[in-house]
């Protein structure tokens, strides 16, 4: 467990920074003058490029049978990104510094997590996810905890706290050091067979088609809620808009991720017990209600939706790890990790373009309306098909 509490410390000081800079992003866009279509492609294109670069950096880490480089290189490509935000006065700009932070999420974290598995004992992976999620989320809540002291105590600018996040940024990279590598043989088969030579993408028809079942099916459900699953900054511009402050839409936020932290290790222990699949239909379920919720809500009770939306998110992001880490064959885990985020990723630059687009021209209800539909048929799809 030394790699997980270790890999647990870098997130939570990296979610320190990033969570200091996240939710002051769509409120920082909207004071230089961008639209919600805006907000929307930035944080699709950025989202979905973190995403789809996580299968290669999957299988260039299980081909390599090395996590802990690439590891490094993308948590210091997200401290850069930090940088590129506080020199920004355009939306541009903005970009640029959202891709460089996602383009190292996107590298780091399929062989993040595959180290994560590879460190742990298979009945306990839910664990250690669960923990890695508690400390991930717990360094989230503080960020957003700080940046709102900052706001509002010492009236910072945003770009005051744009440099500011670079400190526990730069930390949690000199923390990744003390991970131990942990080399997963490849199945004698694996290393012998000529094709295994072969990137994954040479032949997608085959290698898809020899994927268990369950994976398969998994990952096209993956793909259904993502298309409904659109960046969080709508939810935090439609706190905006029901009326609420930056200050206090940070506290909205800022109890979200304490729900979700207080709520990840519990869940990933309990997926452990009962079953990961019971865990996800419910954590859909949660998704599916919760934006509708945001679709009728008045303002007080974006409170409550704020408290439910962190369990959707401690009910299913470890777990979902979990889930492919148990279908996966060892030496391929770190890519089919990278698949099921790519998976999403597909869905994702679809997603938050469909909500920027609803939000200008229908209203913002009709954002969450679609969101909530994508969840609830996910939910159905997991609980009928796996």
């Amino acid at each position: 467990m030394f790699n997980v509490v270790v890999l647990g410390i870098v997130s939570f000081l990296t979610d320190v920074s990033s969570e200091m800079v996240y939710p002051l992003i769509p409120l920082y866009l909207k004071s230089i003058g961008a639209s919600s279509s805006i907000i929307g492609f930035i944080e699709g294109l950025a989202e979905s490029i973190a995403s789809l670069l996580r299968v290669f950096s999957g299988y260039w880490s299980d081909k390599a049978q090395q996590r802990k480089p690439l590891t490094i290189a993308g948590y210091s490509a997200s401290a850069l990104g930090k940088l590129i935000l506080f020199l920004s006065t355009t939306w541009h700009l903005v970009l640029v510094g959202r891709l460089a932070d996602r383009f190292g999420k996107g590298i780091r974290t399929a062989p993040r997590d595959a180290l994560i598995a590879d460190s742990t004992d298979p009945k306990q992976r839910g664990h250690a996810f669960g923990l890695h999620r508690a400390l991930d989320s717990a360094g989230a809540s503080l960020g957003v905890f700080i940046a709102y002291l900052f706001l509002i105590s010492l009236h910072a600018q945003y770009r005051d706290i744009f440099l500011l996040s670079l400190i526990p940024g730069a930390l949690g990279v000199l923390a990744l050091f003390f991970v131990r590598e942990q080399i997963v043989k490849r199945a004698p088969a694996a290393a012998n067979n000529r094709q295994s030579k072969e990137p994954w993408w040479t032949n997608l028809g085959a290698r898809w088609r020899a994927l268990d079942r369950k994976l398969k099916t998994f990952l096209v459900i993956v793909f259904i809620f993502a298309l409904g699953n659109s960046s969080n900054q709508f939810l935090l511009l439609r706190g905006q808009n029901l009326g609420f402050d930056s200050a206090t839409v940070l506290l909205m936020y800022l109890l979200y991720n304490v729900v979700q932290s207080l709520g990840a290790w519990p869940a990933g222990r309990l997926s452990d017990r009962i079953g990961r699949k019971t865990l996800l239909v419910f954590g859909y379920l949660a998704y599916g209600i919760v934006y509708f919720g945001f679709a009728v809500a008045s303002p007080m009770a974006l409170w409550g939706l704020f408290a439910v939306y962190g369990v959707y998110i401690a009910l299913t992001e470890g777990v979902e790890k979990a889930l492919v880490s148990d279908i996966a064959p060892p030496d391929l885990r770190a890519t089919l990790i990278g698949l099921h985020a790519t998976f999403t990723g597909i869905g994702l630059l679809p997603a938050s373009l469909i909500a920027g687009f609803l939000w200008d021209t229908l209203g913002p209800a009709a954002t969450f309306y679609f969101g909530s539909g994508m969840g609830l048929l996910a939910a159905l799809a997991l609980w009928l098909l796996i």
